[in-house]
């Protein structure tokens, strides 16, 4: 199975999963077969614990009757990668270093990683 595949495999099963270098010890994302970092091939897989903040965004305008406005962010999650989503929730309210919590959502019927404000 290649890596992106059981990446999606995945979010079909409602889980986030990084992949990890057993050599270097980072996390990875997106799914690949070679480590980034070090250029190790011993890969493992692990779940995303969800917590991240937002490390930058920008608000897509749309009329209302195509769904109104929302956010793409680069959310960075507590495992140190960075993914590109949405904070779901008021576009406005959206802040550089903003906690959230990741989780698998659906958008157009495909699971997808989406992210919610988180409480601190």
């Amino acid at each position: 199975m290649t890596p992106e595949a059981h990446f999606k495999e995945g979010l079909a099963a409602g889980e986030i999963r990084l992949q990890r270098c057993t050599s270097c010890d980072r996390h990875i994302f997106f799914p690949r077969v070679l480590c980034p970092t070090c250029h190790g091939t011993e890969l493992g897989w692990v779940t995303a614990s969800g917590k991240g903040a937002v490390y930058t965004f920008t608000t897509v305008r749309q009329r209302p009757e195509k769904g109104g406005d929302y956010n793409v962010a680069m959310v960075e999650l507590a495992e140190g990668v960075r993914m590109v989503t949405r904070v779901e929730g008021d576009p406005q309210s959206v802040k550089n270093g903003m906690p959230v919590a990741a989780y698998v959502g659906e958008i157009d019927g495909a699971p997808v990683v989406l992210c919610r404000p988180e409480e601190v």
